[in-house]
């Protein structure tokens, strides 16, 4: 049975509780799926544990893709975060030769996937990555503002002080 975007976007977001809950990470997680349409891969931000500012949460979850696939070229899958991908992270996309990207909440700062810049499906590489955004984004975006108020002390809406 084939999974749905939706589907497959929830198994980020759980990973991406994980990242915060186990890992104190800012909650952003990756998924690769193959081009057979089974799961490949998955990473959630490491950058803060690992004290290294490109383990975002889409390199990590190509990294090991890779790895699986025994090559550096992610021919025909899909990766799912629920972060619009920064531009780092849309320029691995498009070396990978990733097929798809379907991404949660959009980055109005970084966003590399038509916030703030269109990285992906630009004409000028030679390879362009289909996207999708949006999928769950409310969801996912709330998950990133309750962490980043947490963090900064800030009251959480609806709640006294």
């Amino acid at each position: 049975m084939a999974h749905t975007d939706e589907e497959w976007m929830q198994q980020a977001l759980a990973l991406a509780d994980r990242a915060e809950r186990e890992h104190d990470e800012v909650p952003v997680a990756a998924i690769v799926v193959g081009p057979d349409g089974a799961l490949l891969a998955e990473g959630f931000n490491r950058n803060i544990g690992e004290c290294d500012p490109s383990a975002h949460a889409e390199i990590v979850a190509m990294r090991e893709a890779g790895r699986k696939l025994g090559n550096h070229r992610l021919l025909g899958c899909t990766l799912y975060v629920t972060l619009e991908p920064c531009a780092m992270c849309a320029m691995a996309m498009v070396h990978a030769r990733v097929a798809r990207v379907v991404f949660g909440a959009r980055d109005p700062k970084t966003g590399a996937a038509g916030s703030v810049f269109d990285l992906l499906e630009d004409p000028r590489h030679n390879h362009r990555v289909a996207v999708q955004g949006g999928v769950l984004g409310e969801e996912a975006g709330a998950r990133l503002t309750a962490y980043f108020r947490r963090k900064r002390g800030k009251p959480q809406p609806g709640n006294a002080g």
